[in-house]
């Protein structure tokens, strides 16, 4: 993917590009995705952050759905504590369309497995490791506003 010849840069998960955002205060940096954001060709963002999350922070789930149904209020995000974050994955989320939208974004390279970021795949809202199908709350909000998503691994198939 090239943001070039399509007008703005690239939205990416702010942790794919080395940003220290994670709910365990980590980073998942993705070689290309941090050079994308180095050179300017990427706008790293974590809508976690921006729905105004700490950091660290307890891990969440979708419980109820994905993504599409926790933006139509179908689905709630709960962390393994018990509290209901939906609040500010929604805030963030919209905030973070938002801003890909108004800075012209084409596409946004996600995180997938995240509550925010997943692509095609999130954890399932038991807090037990288990997968299911669906997307993340970002990730819908995006596709939403007409942005295509897709995983850091696919960004790079794509490039090639």
């Amino acid at each position: 993917m090239n943001s070039s010849s399509q007008g703005g840069p690239l939205v990416v998960s702010a942790c794919l590009a080395g940003f220290k955002c994670r709910y365990d205060g980590g980073a998942k940096p993705d070689r290309d995705v941090a050079g994308l954001a180095a050179e300017g060709l990427a706008l790293p963002l974590c809508a976690e952050l921006m729905g105004g999350l700490p950091v660290p922070r307890p891990p969440a789930e979708i419980v109820g759905g994905d993504g599409e149904d926790v933006l139509d209020g179908h689905a709630r995000v709960i962390t393994r504590d018990g509290e209901d974050v939906t609040d500010a994955f929604v805030r963030g989320a919209n905030a973070a369309a938002v801003v890909a939208a108004q800075m012209g974004c084409p596409a946004a390279v996600l995180q997938e497995r995240s509550p925010s970021c997943g692509v095609r795949t999130i954890y399932d809202g038991t807090h037990s490791g288990k997968l299911k199908q669906g997307c993340g709350v970002l990730a819908a909000a995006l596709r939403r506003r007409g942005i295509a998503v897709v995983t850091a691994g696919v960004a790079r198939e794509r490039r090639r």
